[in-house]
């Protein structure tokens, strides 16, 4: 008899998507505006095009802070003298 044991999903994490885990910030980013926009719209008209923009928003946002945080540890730190 096999022993079936239960997925744990932060102690089993996928494997298949751990080269990915990057791309998952669009739908992330997706649904957020969605769910945002739904609430603070004051019409559907323009829904879709605030939601693709709030979109690109957050993602240029996350970009720029990794930038951001690679350029402070592989420049500025290593400036910090060692004492």
């Amino acid at each position: 008899m096999t022993l079936i044991i239960a997925y744990t999903p932060f102690l089993d994490p996928i494997r298949d998507l751990q080269d990915w885990w990057y791309l998952l910030l669009l739908p992330l980013a997706f649904g957020i505006s969605m769910i945002y926009k739904a609430m603070r719209c004051p019409s559907l008209k323009t829904y879709w095009h605030n939601v693709f923009v709030m979109t690109a928003q957050i993602v240029a946002a996350m970009i720029a802070l990794a930038v951001g945080l690679i350029f402070i540890v592989l420049v500025l730190i290593p400036l910090i003298p060692v004492q």
